[in-house]
């Protein structure tokens, strides 16, 4: 499904089960990044419905699963999965850059300190609960 076409109600879903997920996470982040926290949000969601479409199986083709349970699947991805994100959706490098810190925050606290063959890699979580995914 192509993002032009997700309803408004999809996409306010979607920043609901952003900000219960990701939490005061955002808050930190966006603390110290150069965009609103509203910002902030906004391009989780989207991230959440892109890697959607992807669904679990098309992201881990381009990567590893780190950590996987009910409500999310953890990933480091291969490639250039927030760029091209920021592409598609006219991100400011600001706001890729924010995004990218809230996903890679949230895997080590998960799975620990990142190697460093991993510093390279995007990590993204998918969470289940979005709609579209």
């Amino acid at each position: 499904m192509p993002l032009d076409s997700v309803t408004l109600d999809e996409f306010s879903q979607t920043i609901d089960a952003v900000e219960d997920y990701f939490g005061s996470l955002i808050d930190d982040v966006a603390v110290h990044a150069s965009i609103s926290r509203r910002q902030l949000v906004a391009v989780l969601a989207r991230a959440q419905l892109s890697g959607g479409q992807l669904d679990t199986e098309g992201l881990s083709d381009n990567g590893d699963i780190v950590h996987q349970s009910n409500d999310e699947t953890l990933f480091w991805l291969d490639g250039d999965f927030w760029t091209e994100l920021g592409g598609l959706h006219y991100l400011s490098p600001d706001e890729g850059r924010a995004a990218r810190e809230v996903h890679r925050r949230l895997i080590e606290a998960v799975a620990g300190d990142v190697a460093d063959y991993n510093r390279e890699r995007d990590p993204f979580i998918l969470i289940t609960e979005t709609p579209g995914c």
